[in-house]
């Protein structure tokens, strides 16, 4: 029997750090993934799907990952179910990701605002340097689009 899952989408809203009475980090997140095909509008219609990470990468999911963001995750379906406080069974589907990729590299989100990892590379002074992500930055910018092309 298989159950592996593989997911690329973007993050629905920040993850939910949690711990455990035993103090074990769990965090919860949903992404919004995109579906191969067009519905009848000619649009591509999204899942939202249900996350949770646990230990060591659930910190670092809630530290590094915000709505908006850009993330793989591989893992396993798992379904549950509980009893709500009126007595109700709940049932629940979803995602528990052995590892989570974060695929867009730091401060480079949709959003506009800081990107928590900048919290790590300020806390280490000038220890190292400014890591520069672009390397092509050296050559400049591209600002007109419209220069003929060779193709």
């Amino acid at each position: 029997m298989l159950n592996r899952v593989i997911l690329v989408g973007r993050l629905t809203k920040d993850p939910e750090l949690r711990y455990t009475p035993s103090g074990v980090a769990v965090a919860n997140f949903t992404l919004a993934v995109n579906r191969t095909f067009s519905n009848q509008n000619g649009e591509r219609d999204a899942d939202f799907i249900n996350c949770v990470v646990w230990r060591k990468p659930a910190e670092n999911v809630a530290n590094y990952l915000k709505k908006g963001s850009l993330a793989g995750v591989d893992g396993r379906i798992q379904t549950r179910s509980y009893d709500d406080n009126e007595g109700k069974k709940q049932f629940v589907t979803e995602v528990v990701a052995e590892s989570v990729q974060f695929l867009e590299p730091r401060g480079n989100n949709n959003n506009n605002t800081a990107n928590p990892g900048s919290k790590r590379e300020q806390s280490r002074g000038n220890q190292s340097k400014q890591f520069n992500d672009d390397p092509f930055s050296q050559y400049g910018s591209n600002d007109n689009p419209s220069d003929d092309l060779p193709f």
